[in-house]
């Protein structure tokens, strides 16, 4: 009976034994969960702000590589320049050795303010560099509807001509060149009704010769023409050194 009790009571001592290392280890378990949920999350905390960052870098990168790209797509135009950023080359050399495309050129023909016989011709560069232009014009005055034209006029221009191999015209500015239609203001022609304008006589063909209509009272008489020059009161200069050498 008395080793009944003793196994008994080793039996209890034993459970008693289990359970408290059982609790023992829920709560390390327990506290392990408790103490890993806060540094998780403080992790999580700390690499949040970052994500944002990490998301705009790449974005950054993104955009500079679509940046770069139509970079490359809009300098294409200016690669001839080499200056790509500055919108091509703008230097007077580049023009010397560069004749103007009539692509890139806009050319309008009006009469000069304060005058009844006298028209501006001004050439516009809308290209993305400087090109060169013939010292002046190409100019001839007839009548729209004539078949032929060999009895167009053509205006006496400045002599002694020389110096650098072209007139260079930057981009976004204009060449201006003026003609009196009839300097003497005396009865002249009244048949011509038409300007017909070639802006560079040296390097284009004779198609790309522009026509601008004349108002119905012009009278034409020993018209005189001026060398390309950037203002019209230079031009207007010049015109009137025409016929001389």
């Amino acid at each position: 009976m008395s080793t009944l009790r003793n196994r008994t009571t080793v039996l209890a001592a034993a459970t008693t034994a289990v359970l408290a290392l059982a609790l023992t280890a829920c709560d390390g378990d327990d506290s392990g969960t408790k103490s890993a949920s806060p540094a998780s999350g403080n992790s999580a905390a700390a690499s949040s702000p970052e994500t944002p960052k990490d998301t705009s870098a790449a974005n950054t990168d993104t955009a500079k590589g679509s940046g770069t790209t139509g970079g490359s797509t809009t300098g294409g135009s200016g690669t001839a320049g080499g200056s790509g950023t500055a919108g091509g080359d703008t230097s007077d050399s580049y023009a010397y050795k560069h004749p103007c495309k009539s692509g890139d050129l806009s050319v309008r023909v009006y009469p000069r303010e304060g005058s009844a016989t006298q028209q501006v011709i001004e050439v516009n560069n809308v290209g993305a560099n400087s090109c060169g232009l013939s010292y002046f014009p190409r100019v001839s005055l007839g009548a729209a509807n004539a078949s032929d034209h060999s009895s167009d006029i053509q205006p006496t221009v400045p002599g002694g001509l020389g110096g650098a191999p072209a007139y260079p015209v930057k981009p976004k500015t204009a060449a201006i060149a003026v003609i009196d239609l009839n300097p003497s203001g005396a009865n002249g022609l009244t048949w011509i009704n038409e300007m017909n304008v070639l802006a560079d006589d040296d390097h284009m063909p004779n198609a790309e010769t522009q026509n601008f209509e004349l108002g119905p009272d012009v009278k034409v008489l020993d018209p005189k023409l001026g060398l390309y020059r950037s203002t019209v009161a230079e031009a207007v200069s010049s015109m009137k050194q025409a016929g001389t050498s």
